[in-house]
């Protein structure tokens, strides 16, 4: 599949929507003009490329200048085994089949890829981050689960930031004990009062700023700029 660029009358770009292979998973990539990176979403558990909460995300990074990528992890038939939903590896290894396409496909060759991962789903993004080495350049974890990632954590060298609600007891807990094992960049932030899903006030654009910063940062900024020239 030949991915093109589909561009409305303002000259932005455009929804696109694709089939990953190798399953035909239903995915929506956006690129605006001038992308300085690609973030892949990893949804959490029960939720799909149409969680209304990555969706927003999504939007707030491609207003930042980043291309994103929201996709089923499942296929229909999968999704009806509900301990599909909590297969880390199997999740993860959908992650590295769309890195590994996305990295072949012209249009996204050349950019750098990010993962951002919600609850479960950063338990995917930081075993696919593993697995895929330099490929990934930046992973943003919101409300993660990073615990259930926890034979890979040693592994993370990537620039990651976990963000957790204030108000999500337990969850905190977890991503403290996680960071402590991450090696290279990383960091934590907590947004004051916020639960599980960040339904309150203001909490969701917290999310998307952070992100937003990080994302810059280690794809598009100095700080990214150093490491391929690094690696180079």
């Amino acid at each position: 599949m030949m991915l093109r660029a589909h561009r409305n009358s303002r000259g932005d770009t455009s929804a696109v929507e694709v089939s990953l292979p190798p399953v035909g998973l239903a995915g929506t990539l956006r690129i605006p003009d001038g992308a300085q990176g690609l973030i892949v979403f990893a949804h959490g558990s029960g939720s799909s490329r149409r969680s209304p909460r990555n969706m927003k995300v999504a939007e707030g990074l491609n207003r930042c200048g980043l291309a994103t990528l929201l996709f089923d992890l499942l296929t229909a038939e999968e999704e009806d085994d509900r301990a599909n939903v909590f297969n880390i590896d199997l999740l993860a290894t959908r992650l590295v089949d769309a890195i590994t396409w996305l990295g072949r496909e012209p249009i996204t060759a050349g950019l750098p890829f990010g993962l951002f991962g919600a609850s479960t789903g950063a338990a995917a993004a930081l075993v696919a981050a593993a697995r895929l080495g330099e490929r990934v350049q930046a992973i943003v974890s919101r409300g993660g689960r990073p615990d259930l990632a926890g034979h890979v954590l040693d592994q993370i060298r990537v620039p990651t930031l976990l963000i957790v609600g204030g108000a999500d007891f337990g969850v905190i807990e977890f991503n403290e004990q996680a960071l402590a094992r991450l090696h290279g960049p990383k960091a934590l932030e907590i947004v004051p009062d916020a639960t599980h899903l960040f339904p309150e006030q203001g909490a969701l654009d917290a999310v998307i700023d952070h992100a937003a910063q990080w994302f810059t940062r280690y794809l598009a900024g100095p700080a990214a700029a150093a490491g391929r020239a690094e690696h180079s």
